[in-house]
């Protein structure tokens, strides 16, 4: 559990979140989609696709590419064109712009400088560029030459978790480091024309979306800082059998994804495991509801999957709100989307006057999960909101 006194856990400092400008309607998706990839012809597909829109409970999604370049870049529209080096630059672009604009906000909410950062840690499934997205988010953030940086490529859906727990690790073990968390995505190297002997794929282009969200972590918070969540203990687990469930593989036409009809069932038997397993070994007592006294985190992978999850785990309707609403406005921003659940949690917990960030509630858990199956689980403890003057 790393430092088990109190005070001495990693805990979260600040929180900002950034979504590209450009916002796509989902109710007009399917039209646009197929027009832009020049497939107007195949109009069974494009009926099952509008089907598959409309139910993924999603209102609109932010994408860093732009009308105009997608119509001036028709290799990456295409299903299967060579189009690597075109993604590949606008990636270069975009991971960074977007980071930074989630960590100057995390940073603003924190209260302190770029300066005063030890650690950056970046997060993202978008690029794989040396020096990576962490040396140009060190840059651009004007960040001290000696902070050390940590880059997590194509962890996938999962990574804003695994970002998380590696920076609880390094708080907790280096006396007075603040660590930013930046993951940040953009569909640049997935985004393409639909094909009916890939529906997985097709899937895909119905749910992701674009966005950037940052943390600051660390232990025994100074006076001129407020602590909101207390990253309490980490676990993941490996769902035995799943290697080819969630596969995402880089090819000539970018990122290609297979995506299996029973992800919701392995996911929500793993979460129901670790949850049992981190309640159990963390010493909670008495044992929490998990519906009066928990709150959740989930990453908003899909609705089949929110749903299997609140079914499995007997979850009242309103106890995955945040998960939903960020689904509703951003679609599946992938390692992000943890940090934006965690950020309109926050929102919600202040708008109405809770004595937390956690809907007013002391323990929490944020989930996440991704290829292979592999699934994350960050026991939360919510701290008292800061008393205003």
């Amino acid at each position: 559990m790393g430092c088990r006194h109190e005070g001495r856990n990693a805990t979260i400092l600040g929180v900002g979140k950034a979504v590209p400008l450009h916002e796509f309607e989902q109710n007009s998706f399917s039209d646009y989609y197929f027009e832009i990839s020049r497939s107007n012809h195949m109009v069974d597909l494009k009926a099952k696709f509008a089907n598959i829109c409309e139910k993924t409970m999603i209102e609109k999604r932010h994408f860093y590419m732009s009308d105009e370049m997608l119509r001036e870049s028709p290799s990456i529209t295409a299903y299967s064109s060579p189009s690597l080096t075109r993604r590949q630059e606008l990636a270069d672009a975009g991971v960074p712009e977007l980071g930074v604009a989630a960590a100057g906000r995390a940073m603003s909410d924190w209260g302190k400088q770029a300066s005063d950062i030890t650690h950056l840690v970046a997060s993202t499934s978008s690029s794989g560029c040396m020096p990576g997205a962490d040396c140009e988010l060190a840059r651009l953030l004007g960040l001290k030459p000696s902070t050390k940086r940590f880059m997590l490529y194509q962890t996938g859906c999962h990574g804003g978790c695994t970002a998380l727990r590696l920076s609880k690790d390094l708080a907790e073990n280096n006396p007075g480091a603040r660590v930013l968390v930046v993951c940040s995505e953009v569909c640049t190297l997935s985004l393409r024309g639909p094909s009916a002997s890939h529906m997985g794929d097709l899937v895909g282009q119905a749910i992701l979306g674009d966005a950037a969200g940052a943390v600051v972590v660390g232990c025994s918070p100074t006076a001129e800082e407020h602590a909101m969540f207390e990253l309490v203990m980490a676990c993941q687990e490996t769902v035995a059998g799943t290697e080819e469930a969630l596969v995402s593989k880089l090819r000539e036409e970018g990122i290609v994804y297979t995506l299996d009809r029973d992800i919701p069932r392995h996911v929500s038997g793993s979460v129901e495991r670790l949850v049992e397993l981190m309640l159990q070994e963390a010493t909670v007592v008495p044992v929490p509801d998990l519906n009066d006294e928990v709150f959740w985190v989930v990453h908003p992978g899909g609705r089949g999957i929110l749903d299997r999850i609140e079914s499995k785990l007997g979850l009242g309707e309103k106890k995955l709100a945040a998960s939903r609403a960020v689904m509703r406005q951003y679609g599946n921003t992938r390692c992000s989307s943890v940090i934006l659940v965690l950020e309109e949690m926050r929102r919600m917990s202040e708008q109405l006057g809770l004595s937390t960030a956690g809907e007013g509630l002391d323990w929490g858990l944020l989930v996440g999960y991704g290829p292979g199956i592999t699934v994350e689980a960050i026991l939360l403890r919510a701290l008292p909101n800061k008393l205003k003057p």
